[in-house]
């Protein structure tokens, strides 16, 4: 695929491509489209063929010169691990007669986080590379191609392309200047602010909880977290979606931008919260535990994120998909978005007018869930 003097490749992995020249493309403020987060997940094996989660990275050049544009895709034999739920779209398109999958998936694999889905080194690229996704997709004839989790400043990028839009709902923590804890405290409602309060002192009376990053982070602690991921993941999702191997890469990689927060009890790991460090976010990741402490879950995953925030001047937390009960522990409701291109048109007109009517009902949640938030009233 070429368009003047730019031409448009597939890879089989982002590990394909030069390290510089990616992370060049994606920065420094999102830890999860990073040449080392995307290739950690490859080598791992969390990623790959046998996972329905097959690298297929787009990138935009000049002929023999540096990447100019890029975008962490993926072509998908299932709908697992995206977050943004389209299994309704699939079997409706399968029963009319047509073939969802595969698909192409334009996402940091199993990371409902907001960040760029376009990596670019000039913004006039954004229309060239999703002309790229397309082509790729009516080439192939997969059925449509999504973009997941898009940062607030690329949005209009893929609506000017025609794309469509979808909202849900998440729950992000906003850090407006709090010199600590208290300081966050105070500005919930009474009641609140004493029940958050003794959550923290019921969960901190059983525990020990360290924060870890970096060199810190030793081989003992990713077995112990290692235990805690497959046990939510088993619960959650059938089974984890990373291999024990990600974890190591992980913290070789990139571990300045890892914080593991473990709750132990009489020197032994019983718990553990992953996060990711971003410039100006902390991400809350996986959480999982071995014995249960009243109170723990809240502790580890919300309120030592919101400390470890405060702490290192970010301006928010985001906590992950769903969960209606961060609203009253200070979460806030936050519109998320993903694109959307359909390949049929009839079957484009149906996914437009079903998206339509959801986009009412998600205002309409959103609306009731911000008239009960936990802060006091001016």
């Amino acid at each position: 695929m070429s368009d003047g003097g730019l031409a448009a490749r597939v890879g089989g992995s982002v590990g394909a491509f030069d390290r510089d020249q990616w992370n060049a493309l994606a920065g420094s403020d999102n830890p999860f489209v990073s040449h080392e987060f995307l290739t950690a997940l490859e080598d791992s094996g969390s990623v790959g063929p046998s996972t329905g989660w097959q690298p297929t990275p787009l990138v935009i050049s000049e002929e023999g010169g540096p990447l100019l544009a890029a975008m962490p895709a993926y072509l998908k034999g299932h709908s697992q691990g995206e977050y943004v739920f389209d299994h309704s779209w699939a079997d409706a398109y399968e029963r009319a007669g047509g073939r969802y999958y595969p698909k192409l998936q334009i996402a940091a694999p199993f990371t409902p986080a907001t960040g760029p889905r376009l990596l670019l080194s000039d913004p006039a690229y954004a229309a060239p590379l999703l002309a790229a996704a397309e082509q790729l997709c009516l080439q192939n004839r997969f059925s449509s191609a999504h973009a997941t989790f898009i940062e607030p400043a690329q949005q209009a990028q893929f609506e000017d392309a025609g794309w469509m839009l979808r909202s849900d709902i998440q729950f992000h923590w906003h850090n407006r200047g709090f010199a600590d804890f208290d300081d966050f405290l105070a500005t919930l409602a009474s009641r609140k602010r004493k029940d958050l309060r003794k959550e923290r002192a019921a969960a901190q009376a059983e525990v020990e909880i360290l924060r870890l990053r970096g060199e810190a982070i030793l081989p003992e602690h990713w077995d112990a977290f290692w235990t805690f991921y497959q046990d939510t993941g088993a619960r959650k999702w059938g089974h984890p979606y990373l291999t024990r191997e990600a974890f190591d890469l992980f913290g070789e990689r990139m571990g300045e931008k890892i914080l593991l927060v473990l709750a132990l009890q009489e020197g032994e790991p019983i718990a553990g919260a992953l996060n990711f460090v971003g410039g100006d976010a902390l991400y809350g990741r996986y959480w999982g535990c071995t014995r249960e402490v009243r109170f723990l879950h809240f502790e580890l995953c919300y309120y030592q994120a919101i400390d470890a925030a405060i702490e290192l001047g970010l301006d928010r937390v985001e906590a992950g998909a769903q969960g209606g009960h961060k609203l009253a522990r200070g979460y806030e409701p936050v519109e998320t978005v993903s694109a959307h291109w359909i390949a049929d048109p009839g079957f484009r007109e149906a996914v437009a007018d079903f998206l339509e009517r959801e986009r009412a009902g998600v205002a309409a949640d959103r609306n009731y869930l911000a008239a009960r938030m936990p802060f006091r009233k001016t």
